[in-house]
């Protein structure tokens, strides 16, 4: 900091015999006489006081050449004055004061002058903002300059700085440590107070960036005088230095020690995503994420926080690029070692839902081992749409181990085997032919599923739907949410499935048809589609029959058209029950033959075959009758 030199021009008093010349004699001799008075007076002169005060009028004999001495006086006074404040500005000198008082601006302090001096306010404020000096304390200040308004300027900074300036020097050249308290937080760093106050940029604070200044207040640091300038009074210091210093030594002993396989104390210093770095002394390890627990983590700091202290092992160390790569685990025995004995098929484990999935929960069982309970095996119902609904994370659950792969590191559990399985008893509650109740869940391509209780759940066919409509979707005869009933036709529990029928609450079409016709009869018929061998006939509702394109002529054999729609006279030529199948012919309507001929027809064939009564019925063609009926005629 500069300092000001006052002009001594500036600070001598005006002149008074300019305006003393316009004076009386009375009247000047009177001014110079309060003059004296306020002025400290020599011996002679307090005599002099002493006597004038004596005396019991105006001295007669008092003339002009008393008055210019009086006068002579005072000047030289005030000018030894000024001249002993411009030297105790120019030299700097240390002075002690008295505090007079304390303003909110200034602390006003007796300097042994006629004028006080004024110390800044904010030179005297503690680290809480509050004066360090009370009234009548001893204060060292330097004398500055003399202020216009009245009194001096004083400062107790460099009264300070005067003080403590050899001692910093000695440390700045000897590269000496210095304690300081951080008082206030600047523009850039920080102001610690060393005996003065010097400025610690925020780049020397720590050895890698700070973000929070406000955390070193009223700390006490230890730190180096990088810097000086004691015309301007500035003072640089750092505290990284130091800690480089330190960070460097702790290092070179670190690195003479390491190895791999070493089990180190170190401190974490910073966490991010991937792992924590762990300070070894002075070196920096990295511990992956991976390598902190033999469980699974999200985080690192689900395991350490900053500033905590751990045992870690070296797994890895390049001495050229002195990188260390840490782990954690690896001081605990791997828990999957074991695991096939400790965890058995079929045993009843309690454990943690770690996390929930699409296709599951992770339940940890202990720490460093977890098995997933996939959805299907959470419960027996399969209305359930998501394992969230049953479980949420933190949830303690039963499980029975179903599988154990220590290779993979996989165990499966089960949670619907603690349950009874509905499935077992499901033959017993609902045997083939039963009729039952349910609501439809859901409709596919290939059928509808009906749900009959909870958690089961029966398939009914697209083909099980109607005996006589040919149904190409399940939602044309049913909807979702719908009631129905329903035959059992199958149960398996061993692939929970469980076969349904609708139609079969029916009278099937084909064993009536059946039942009511026999070959021979002619029965009245409408094209349904054609193909190439011939036309598909319907003759009863849901009943359908072929015509052989052979079958489809005249009585004079000319070919009849098989027109869709069109409807026709056919003869029942042909009757397979077990499958289904009708034969018709209109070639063989004129010929006809009473039921009275086919049934002796029928009788006579018995004797030529082994087969039944209803094999013969149901293999027996117009061809053969009429055959017969030919040969009896001849």
């Amino acid at each position: 900091m500069s300092v000001e030199v006052p002009n001594p021009e500036q600070t001598e008093s005006k002149p008074l015999n300019t305006e003393l010349e316009t004076l009386t004699p009375e009247t000047a001799a009177e001014e110079a006489m309060s003059s004296a008075e306020t002025a400290t007076p020599t011996p002679a002169a307090a005599d002099a006081s002493v006597e004038q005060q004596h005396r019991p009028g105006p001295d007669p004999d008092y003339d002009a050449a008393d008055f210019a001495a009086a006068l002579a006086s005072f000047d030289r006074e005030q000018a030894a004055e000024s001249a002993a404040a411009q030297n105790l500005t120019a030299e700097e000198a240390v002075i002690t004061g008295t505090v007079v008082k304390v303003t909110d601006k200034h602390v006003v302090v007796d300097i042994g002058l006629k004028s006080e001096g004024l110390i800044p306010i904010e030179q005297v404020l503690d680290i809480h903002g509050n004066p360090k000096f009370n009234t009548g304390d001893q204060v060292e200040v330097v004398v500055e300059r003399e202020e216009p308004e009245g009194g001096y300027l004083v400062s107790h900074e460099k009264a300070l700085r005067h003080k403590v300036w050899d001692k910093l020097e000695a440390a700045a050249n000897d590269k000496t440590p210095v304690k300081g308290l951080v008082v206030s937080r600047v523009k850039g760093g920080l102001t610690v107070d060393i005996g003065i106050k010097a400025f610690l940029p925020g780049s020397q604070i720590e050895v890698r960036p700070v973000r929070n200044l406000d955390g070193y207040l009223g700390q006490e640091i230890e730190v180096r005088v990088i810097k000086l300038n004691k015309k301007r009074g500035n003072v640089v210091i750092s505290r990284k230095e130091l800690l480089e210093e330190e960070q460097t030594a702790k290092r070179s002993e670190t690195l003479s020690t390491l190895e791999e396989g070493t089990i180190l104390t170190g401190t974490v210093k910073n966490l991010t995503d991937y792992g924590a770095f762990v300070d070894l002394g002075g070196l920096d390890g990295l511990l992956h994420i991976t390598d902190m627990s033999w469980g699974r983590l999200t985080h690192p700091r689900d395991l350490v926080n900053v500033g905590d202290e751990i045992q870690v092992k070296v797994l890895k160390f390049d001495k050229e690029k002195q990188r260390v790569s840490l782990g954690f685990k690896q001081l605990t025995p791997d828990p999957w070692l074991d695991a096939t004995e400790r965890y058995p098929i079929g045993a009843q484990v309690r454990g943690r839902v770690l996390s929930v999935t699409d296709y599951g929960a992770f339940v940890e069982l202990e720490q460093g081992i977890e098995g997933l309970v996939h959805v299907s095996e959470m419960t027996w119902s399969k209305r359930m749409k998501h394992p969230s609904k049953l479980v949420k994370p933190g949830d303690e659950v039963d499980t029975i181990i179903l599988s154990v792969n220590p290779t993979d590191r996989r165990i499966s559990l089960g949670m619907k085997q603690l349950q009874e399985n509905p499935w077992e008893q499901l033959e017993d509650k609902y045997p083939t032919g039963a009729v039952v109740e349910g609501r439809v869940r859901n409709l596919t391509d290939f059928g509808a599923f009906i749900e009959i209780e909870d958690g089961i759940d029966g398939l009914v066919h697209v083909s099980n739907l109607s005996w006589t409509k040919r149904i190409k979707h399940p939602s044309e005869v049913l909807k979702k949410g719908e009631k129905v009933r329903a035959v059992v036709l199958g149960v398996e529990p061993e692939n929970r499935r469980l076969s349904l029928g609708v139609k079969q609450l029916q009278p099937d079409v084909w064993d009536t048809f059946f039942a009511q016709h026999r070959v021979g009869d002619v029965v009245s018929g409408k094209v349904l589609r054609t193909a190439q061998f011939g036309a598909f006939v319907e003759i009863a509702e849901g009943v359908e029959g072929l015509c052989h394109v052979s079958e489809a002529v005249d009585q004079n054999g000319v070919p009849v058209k098989l027109e869709l729609d069109s409807i026709h006279e056919f003869k029942i030529v042909k009757m397979n029950q077990e499958e289904k199948k009708v034969g018709l012919s209109i070639r063989a309507v004129g010929e006809e033959a009473s039921r009275a001929e086919v049934e002796l027809y029928k009788e006579r064939d018995k004797d030529h075959k082994s087969s039944s009564s209803s094999s013969s019925s149901s293999s027996t063609t117009l061809g053969d009758l009429i055959n017969w009926k030919r040969s009896e005629r001849e």
